[in-house]
This record gives C-alpha cells, structure tokens and sequence, in this order.
C-alpha cells in the first residue's frame, strides 16, 4: 500500500477519459447535468466539442449513446450509479445490451459512500443489475491506479462495459509502474492458508488491514482483489476456495446479487465450501458521513475483521 496517498475513484475516472482522447478522437463523454461531480467536467474543459450534456434525462442518454455508437463513436456515459443503473436500465438493457453497443457506462458515487445524500442514492444494487444484462462487463476497480487502467481497458474492449466509481477517497494500494490490468483476472494480493478474503472496490483496501488484524491472531489470510464482477475469475476463486476451505466475500453492496452471489454460483458448481458474505444486508443504507456508515455497516477492516472471526 502506498503510505498516505489518496484519491477518489469519480476522480480517476475524469483523468483517465482525458488522457485516452489525446489518443482517441472517437472518444465522446456524454452526462446528465452531473458534469462536476462525476469529474467528467476534466474531459470537458479539455475537448468542450466531444461533450455532450444531456440534461437530467438519463434514460434518453443512453438512447443516444447508443445511436452515436451506431455511428462509430465510442461513448462512456456518466451519471451517478444510482441513475445509470436504475433509472435508465430499461434503455441500457434494450438500447445497449440487447443489440451489444459499444457504450461505456461510467458509474460514479455507488455504494453507501455517497454518505449525507442518503438512502435514495446510495446505489448498492447496481452490480445486481448490471451483471444480469447478458454480455455486459462489469468492473468495479479499488483505486487510483486500477480505475485509470479499467478505463482504458474498457474503451478497448468492444462491446458494453459497466464501470463502478466512487466519491469517498482511497488508499492507493497499487504501483503504477508494476500494475497490470487484465479483464476478468482478480489479482491475488497477499497469500494465506486459513481463509480466503475476496473483495472489490472499496472493500479491498479495507481487507487487506483486516487480514493483518487476523494475522495477529494468528490467522493467514488470502487475500484477493476481484475488480471484474464479469466475466469472474472462476478459476482464482475455485483455487482460494479449494485451498483455505472457506471463503468470505466483502462487498459495498446488497450481498444479494453482486460479487457474494456471482462467487457463490461459482463455488456450488466448481468447489463447495463455506462461504459467508459481507455486505449491506438486504437493507438500504441511511443518511450520514461516508466513514461512519461504512463503520455502522462493518465494512471497514474491524467490521470485516469481527465478522470473520465470529465465523471461524
């Protein structure tokens, strides 16, 4: 981990999609009236003539996200997870995944780290949805330098891709010289015999400091970073699995539906072991600073550690 250094995902994000049009003149961003907050307003100041605002109206967004597409442009559309995913599915499902467009869906402000604007945009279904629309990649990346390299390797990708970013700042875990990003490969970030921990987005960080709270206990932990939701890496997970014996899932998200249950429908069909997942609940979260929540909601590393070891 980087000592000190931190950055918002929503953040990586606006960079990222500024630097690949240097080299991409295809490359056209589309928003919803949320240029400033989802940072795409970079990527705007720099090349105003490839930035569409389409208003507060995001199922039309991703019309005509889709038409551009048709045209051969490459667009990412950006709202907050909450919008992208739940307002506009019905279009992202039948203008996007239906006919395989090649739009991009940049995410921005998921999970209950959106903090005061409470509940009603506290996105922590988005992976759910997502990743039941046949063909659509979903990626969810845990820092500065993962969310830059998983813009990039969602324009290159053809076909749809769902990228989930975060307004909360993180530890930046991982060195951008070394780092290497592969769609549906998780990264094994530290190894262990007793348990396995798989986690992504936020929750990475937050593992990795977990695992060193159980090693004092003396308990090895392995820890796995999943930044793509879809395709998984079935066979990551079917090694850890098949090594420790029991797995947990860590997630900013309804533990129904997003990286608890994609693991599990791995590990019924390739290698049965326990599995407990750690997520919201089936609850919705609640109005309050984003640390707090992620503390009253045992997602940070002592609510993942005392949930761990409640367990073994």
């Amino acid at each position: 981990m980087l000592e000190n250094k931190m950055a918002a995902t929503r953040d990586s994000y606006g960079n990222a999609l500024a630097e690949l049009a240097e080299e991409h003149e295809d490359l056209v961003v589309l928003d919803a009236d949320l240029a400033a907050a989802t940072k795409t307003a970079v990527f705007k100041k720099k090349y105003p003539q490839r930035h569409i605002d389409c208003g507060i109206a995001e199922a039309n967004m991703a019309g005509i996200a889709a038409g551009m597409a048709a045209c051969g442009y490459v667009p990412f559309m950006s709202s907050f997870a909450m919008f992208a995913a739940g307002r506009a599915f019905e279009q992202v499902r039948n203008s996007i995944g239906y006919p395989q467009m090649n739009v991009k869906i940049g995410a921005t402000h998921a999970g209950i780290s959106v903090g005061e604007d409470g509940a009603t945009h506290q996105c922590c279904e988005d992976l759910a949805l997502m990743r039941e629309i046949p063909g659509m990649v979903v990626i969810n990346p845990c820092d500065d330098v993962e969310a830059r390299a998983a813009v990039k390797a969602a324009y290159e990708h053809i076909g749809p891709v769902y990228l989930r970013f975060g307004r909360l700042a993180l530890p930046i875990i991982n060195d951008k010289e070394s780092y290497r990003f592969e769609l549906g490969k998780g990264i094994l970030l530290k190894e262990g015999k007793d348990v396995s921990i798989i986690a992504t987005g936020l929750c990475v960080s937050e593992s990795l400091k977990a695992a060193e709270m159980l090693s004092e206990d003396g308990i090895s932990a392995e820890v796995i970073n999943i930044h793509t939701i879809k395709p998984l890496d079935e066979e990551l997970v079917a090694a850890t699995a098949l090594k420790t014996g029991k797995v947990f899932t860590v997630e900013e998200h309804s533990v129904i539906g997003g990286l608890g249950s994609a693991v599990a429908e791995t590990l019924s069909e390739k290698c049965p072991v326990k599995l407990i997942r750690i997520g919201m609940r089936d609850c919705f979260g609640e109005s309050g600073s984003a640390k707090e929540l992620i503390h009253k909601y045992k997602l940070d590393a002592e609510g993942i550690y005392k949930q761990i070891i409640a367990e073994i």
